[in-house]
């Protein structure tokens, strides 16, 4: 039944590309006297391996609207048999300017914006964060067809406030599932996301990843992993928050202990083929799930229970108001 609390609006666009509409699908939590002002919205990125999976692969957004008082935006991109990196990240970057632009039509607030995404949406919500400083990215064009960008009201900012990513590739330029023969399959999804292998497209492969785009000008990140994935191996979760704090960013990691992939999946849903190394639902029915916490850079790690509250928590730090 749906929650009354949350009014759900369906189909709507936020990009025009290639002949095509992207939607998404505003997730508005009600509005109270104690939350009269418009809410954060965080954004909700698919996974799928960047060649499926659409908006409706998510977990229940209607309760993350309900438990912390934000909107949700699920949103859909360009998948790589559609056109190849960067078209993704340039679709999350107009879809972050859509929402800035028409917040008092939506009713959200322009100036509180969070990423949010699993395995390949995580990888491209990371790289959003990564690169939201930067007014244009390389072949990065206009939106069109929706009129976001008035020639006399300047560029619309793509940066945002906070980024959640669970077991998302970060290093393209190695396998991701930490193969120790070194070279990346031709079919692999990260190789049919930029068009070929590292070894062939190196810096397409740079470009695409997140751990060699660490900038100090990152907001503060959550990173969760199980270290059971056996599609991307939990090193690399490890590596970005090392960096990442490395650099004076903000981050934390979660280790969930003996979880594979796709755990933030809602049950019944796999966004590659391969039951045996998904964990779809298991989050959702476990509630926590034990691990251990990775802080600021020189901490020693720490037992910690993850669930869907944690990365609650985190949105209300980083996307509260002051």
């Amino acid at each position: 039944m749906p929650d009354p609390r949350v009014t759900i609006h369906r189909d709507l666009v936020h990009t025009h590309r290639d002949g095509q509409d992207l939607l998404f699908d505003l997730y508005l939590p009600e509005r109270t006297a104690d939350s009269a002002e418009p809410p954060a919205v965080v954004l909700w990125l698919h996974g799928g391996g960047w060649f499926t999976g659409d908006r409706t692969l998510a977990p229940d957004l209607t309760q993350r609207a309900q438990a912390t008082g934000m909107a949700f935006a699920s949103i859909e991109y360009r998948l790589s048999g559609q056109a190849l990196f960067p078209a993704p990240l340039h679709d999350v970057r107009s879809a972050v300017r859509h929402l800035r632009t028409h917040a008092a039509e939506y009713g959200i607030d322009p100036a509180r914006v969070g990423t949010w995404g699993a395995s390949a949406g995580g990888h491209l919500a990371l790289l959003t964060a990564l690169t939201g400083h930067l007014e244009r990215l390389p072949g990065e064009v206009d939106d069109d067809g929706q009129g976001d960008q008035p020639p006399s009201s300047g560029p619309v900012r793509a940066d945002m406030q906070a980024v959640a990513a669970s077991y998302p590739p970060v290093d393209l330029t190695v396998p991701v599932n930490g193969s120790p023969a070194g070279e990346v399959d031709p079919g692999s999804p990260e190789a049919r996301l930029i068009g070929g292998t590292p070894e062939s497209l190196p810096e397409q492969a740079r470009e695409a990843s997140p751990l060699h785009r660490v900038t100090p000008e990152c907001p503060p990140v959550q990173l969760s992993h199980g270290t059971g994935d056996l599609l991307v191996t939990h090193r690399q979760s490890l590596e970005l928050h090392e960096a990442l704090t490395n650099a004076g960013v903000t981050s934390e990691l979660y280790l969930l202990d003996g979880y594979k992939h796709g755990f933030l999946n809602p049950p019944g849903r796999l966004d590659v083929r391969m039951a045996e190394v998904m964990d779809d639902g298991r989050l959702e029915a476990a509630g926590e799930a034990p691990g251990t916490f990775h802080g600021p850079s020189g901490a020693e790690p720490v037992p910690a229970d993850f669930g869907f509250p944690t990365v609650d928590d985190f949105f209300r730090r980083h996307l509260g108001r002051p």
